[in-house]
């Protein structure tokens, strides 16, 4: 249920609103695989996460742009 909550609220949010997300997620991504270099990361599979989190906000961001194309 979590997750479906979650895709709604990605599509409910504007193009600007997703670029933020999509910073912050990106840099959330970028400790994570610092501190899994460094063997500090205890839960690997957060980074799988973070990256498909990444993937389905660029995949809103590109939809709602070709929908202002049209």
């Amino acid at each position: 249920m979590k997750i479906k909550e979650e895709i709604k609220e990605l599509k409910l949010k504007s193009v600007v609103e997703l670029q933020k997300l999509l910073a912050l997620d990106r840099e959330k991504l970028r400790d994570l695989r610092f501190k899994a270099s460094q063997n500090q990361l205890k839960n690997v599979r957060e980074i799988r996460s973070i990256k498909k989190r990444i993937a389905q906000i660029l995949t809103f961001m590109s939809q709602k742009q070709q929908a202002i194309k049209k």
